[in-house]
């Protein structure tokens, strides 16, 4: 399979890490408490549809009434069926809609159009399973994330704020000059983005694709995690799993977990990034070192001023109690023979 991998052009202004995210209710929630008739009568449609019937415990009344908040706000015109179903979320196909916030005039999202958002334009609605999501694994990445200072130890808490985060961290890529799925909208435990693909024909990942140009993908993705660093993010489960290739373009997805460089286990995120990436290309035929691929997604942004020493900014988007957790220095279950970016 031979693809060009284009690069993407990065905003000036990726976005600050230390950006407090909102987790507090939203009107689906007051909509959901309300009983509101209206969201009763979309409910028993929505529920009697054929690609529903298996998804009990995906749709529970509170996420219906997310999903009736997308539809009222224009989000999403009608549903259809599951394109990809995992044990903490589930994914579904969607027409779009002319929504009062649109996705920007002319991108993938917004269907290529010059005016904007076109209505049959496909996108994915990701629903994330309050009762059955890894609620330790989930708090393992949440915990020490500055944008989720004290956020509430239940359930439901937690998958709300991951949903959260997982759109944020979208946005920040996307300015950052990652090629991610734009984000849409999001709602409660739903995510509005854009379909990469199409649901009879997905996008493969990058572990079902016969790579041509494994030096040329290789070169994208180290570039795509050097941005991320940079915009203040790490992927923290990078993988060809979490890679897919659509019309020459390579796209990184599944940012839900992704976390800033000053979380605590930052570092050893990274590193395990980079040996997933590392081990995947050398695979493929090329000789990749993880602490080599480390090095250069750490190096620091040339300083614009050209003066030597100042070393730019980095990833970490300026420091806080001293770049605790920053990732680039060593996890403090390797030797530290790498130096504190």
């Amino acid at each position: 399979m031979s693809e060009e991998f284009v690069l993407l052009e990065p905003d000036d202004q990726p976005g600050d890490e230390w950006e407090q995210l909102d987790v507090s209710d939203t009107e689906a929630d007051r909509i959901a408490r309300r009983q509101d008739r209206e969201f009763d009568e979309f409910r028993k449609r929505i529920k009697d549809t054929e690609q529903f019937k298996l998804q009990e415990s995906v749709f529970d009344d509170a996420t219906l009434a997310a999903v009736y908040k997308l539809v009222q706000d224009g989000y999403v015109d009608a549903f259809g069926g599951p394109v990809s179903t995992g044990k903490e979320a589930s994914v579904f196909e969607a027409l779009g809609g002319q929504a009062g916030e649109r996705p920007e005039p002319g991108s993938k999202a917004a269907g290529g159009g010059p005016e904007g958002v076109t209505p049959e334009r496909e996108v994915a609605v990701k629903v994330y399973r309050i009762n059955s999501s890894n609620f330790r694994h989930m708090r393992e990445y949440l915990e020490g994330d500055p944008r989720f200072e004290g956020i509430a130890s239940d359930k439901k808490a937690v998958v709300l704020a991951w949903t959260r985060k997982e759109f944020a961290n979208l946005e920040r890529a996307r300015k950052a000059g990652v090629r991610v799925p734009e984000p849409i909208a999001v709602q409660r435990n739903v995510l509005v983005m854009e379909l990469v693909g199409h649901a009879e024909d997905r996008a493969r990942r990058l572990n079902e694709v016969d790579v041509e140009n494994p030096e040329t993908a290789y070169e994208v993705v180290r570039e795509y995690m050097r941005r991320l660093y940079r915009a203040g993010l790490i992927h923290g489960d990078l993988s060809e799993y979490n890679m897919i290739i659509h019309e020459g373009e390579l796209v990184v997805i599944d940012l839900g977990q992704a976390v800033t460089v000053h979380h605590p286990n930052a570092g050893e995120f990274l590193q395990r990034d980079c040996e997933n990436v590392a081990a995947f290309f050398t695979r493929e035929g090329i000789d990749v070192d993880p602490d080599d691929l480390r090095a250069y997604v750490t190096e620091p942004e040339p300083d614009p001023s050209g003066e030597p020493g100042s070393g730019g900014r980095g990833g970490a988007g300026g420091k806080r109690d001293g770049g605790k957790g920053e990732a680039g220095g060593e996890p403090e279950s390797k030797s530290g023979e790498e130096s504190d970016e």
